[in-house]
């Protein structure tokens, strides 16, 4: 210590480094640093003179935050806030400088606000840690140690997996204990934590779980595509850890251990007989966690979440996810693919028969793709070997056949004349299977393209008479009443048949 003040003495008499060293012989380097502490300290020779051999060192080889300085004392107390506003979006520290030096013009210069708040910060928290901007990321990983609930029948304990979500900046934390880590699972206790954050993250740092990633690599890893358009659907993005890399991601790796203190040691004595009822007494032990103060703090996760990061979450979407599944079939020569969970077959468009397209479904919903185009959509109905068939998807003979439906029927009879329309209805009318009445309809209605629809109009009429219906016995009246001039090109008038006629065996055979 009497070495430094003997350099320091020197050293405001205005002597160069080099006659500095010669003097005291000590290394360039060492004599820099301590001209560097004492410019940053902003203290006075006479000042650093007055400090005991204890002090000194502290300002030396120490962080400096024992100073005598009333400035530097200032400083200190204002690093807890200025470390919560450095959380949020756009903040830096030169801008927290610049507010400083306007509310204190006496302070600090930057370098030394600089130096100040790192050594601050390096002494709060020993640990590596990375800085979280509010509303930045969520950092999301299964617990090691796993929970048990118990079969209330068989006594069978069976365990269960523990989900962890927690914001970086305000380490606000999530807990949800599912069956397994499957797709289904970790996809669901994902949307439950943004649900219970009331927002979204701009990203989502992830284990390499399967559930999560299809292919591990440092730089450009395949996310699992169910759980890309999980993200899609919120609006945020999937960053995977690098594998056997917790650093990475080592706000929840933190956040689990203290979850084993706070959780797990509570409930250890408890007997669960469902997922449901754990939950619940997860839900009621994380909520004093969260409204417990953070170690060396004075204020909790949820006083930070509330403060500067609930503001700068994502708002969620109105509706929630729809998990889907996939599954690749071909489109069958009907013009329909199967569903084989359900034994249900749904139409695609004709052109595509033969085609291997990707069949997408949720639980309301079956979507069918082909070369990333969607040819598709249909309401999801789990009847087994039904057809579900979009009239707009068969070819056109198919189409009109499709739609011959009773109304359709009678507006083109209505069209011919309003007897054949009564005709026709007196047809449908028939106690036989709809199908065999439409065929008989339209056979009925096709007779005028050959005979004309003034001579179908009688035909119908005179059949109406005697109450047969049926297509023969039109089709019979018209061939055997119409007679065709063949020095003209005309039709004649028909010759209906009268009454001893029509009861003959050939009319009605």
């Amino acid at each position: 210590m009497l070495n430094i003040r003997h350099i320091l003495r020197l050293y405001t008499q205005n002597q160069t480094m080099s006659e500095i060293i010669v003097q005291t012989g000590i290394h360039r380097s060492t004599l820099k640093k301590i001209i560097k502490d004492f410019k940053i300290s902003e203290l006075s020779f006479s000042e650093i003179n007055e400090l005991s051999d204890e002090d000194l060192e502290e300002l030396f080889k120490k962080p400096i935050e024992n100073l005598q300085s009333k400035r530097v004392k200032t400083l200190y107390s204002l690093f807890p806030e200025i470390d919560k506003e450095l959380k949020r979006k756009g903040v830096t520290k030169s801008l927290l400088w610049e507010e400083y030096k306007s509310k204190y013009p006496d302070g600090v210069c930057k370098n030394a606000f600089f130096l100040h708040f790192s050594r601050w910060k390096t002494r709060k928290i020993p640990i590596m840690r990375q800085d979280h901007k509010a509303g930045d990321k969520l950092f999301i990983d299964f617990a090691g140690e796993r929970l048990i609930i118990k079969d209330k029948e068989t006594s069978k304990e069976k365990l269960v997996e523990v989900f962890v979500a927690v914001l970086g900046a305000s380490q606000l934390t999530y807990v949800e204990a599912v069956m397994t880590q499957r797709k289904g699972d970790f996809i669901s206790a994902c949307e439950n934590a943004l649900h219970f954050f009331g927002g979204v993250p701009a990203a989502i740092v992830s284990d390499n779980l399967r559930s999560a990633v299809t292919k591990s690599d440092k730089y450009e890893p395949t996310i699992n595509a169910t759980f890309a358009d999980f993200a899609e659907h919120y609006n945020t993005t999937i960053l995977p850890a690098r594998a056997y890399k917790p650093k990475d991601k080592a706000v929840v790796e933190n956040a689990i251990r203290i979850i084993y203190s706070r959780v797990y040691a509570k409930l250890r004595d408890e007997v669960f007989y469902s997922i449901e009822s754990l939950n619940n007494a997860i839900s009621v032990v994380l909520k004093e966690h969260n409204n417990q103060n953070i170690t060396r703090k004075d204020y909790s996760r949820r006083q930070q979440y509330e403060e500067i990061e609930k503001a700068a979450l994502l708002p969620l979407p109105l509706m929630r996810y729809e998990f889907k599944r996939q599954l690749y079939a071909t489109v069958a020569k009907n013009g329909h693919v199967a569903l084989s969970l359900d034994r249900h077959y749904y139409s695609v468009p004709y052109a595509y028969i033969g085609k291997k397209v990707k069949v997408m479904f949720t639980g309301y919903i079956v979507e069918v793709f082909c070369d990333y185009e969607r040819i598709a959509i249909h309401k999801r109905i789990q009847s087994p070997f039904k057809y579900t068939t979009d009239k707009e998807h068969l070819p056109p003979m198919h189409r009109f056949v499709a739609e011959l439906e009773p109304d359709r029927l009678l507006t083109m009879a209505d069209e011919i004349h309003k007897d054949v329309r009564l005709y026709i209805a007196k047809i449908l009318e028939l106690k036989q299977h709809h199908e065999h009445l439409y065929k008989v309809c339209t056979g009925v209605l096709n007779l005028s393209k050959k005979y004309g629809n003034e001579n179908l109009t009688k035909a119908c009429q005179r059949a109406s008479v005697f109450g047969i219906y049926n297509y023969r016995i039109i089709k019979k009246i018209l061939a055997n009443c119409l007679y065709i001039n063949e020095d003209n090109d005309s039709n004649e008038e028909i010759e209906m048949p009268t009454h001893d006629n029509i009861r003959g065996k050939d009319y009605y055979q």
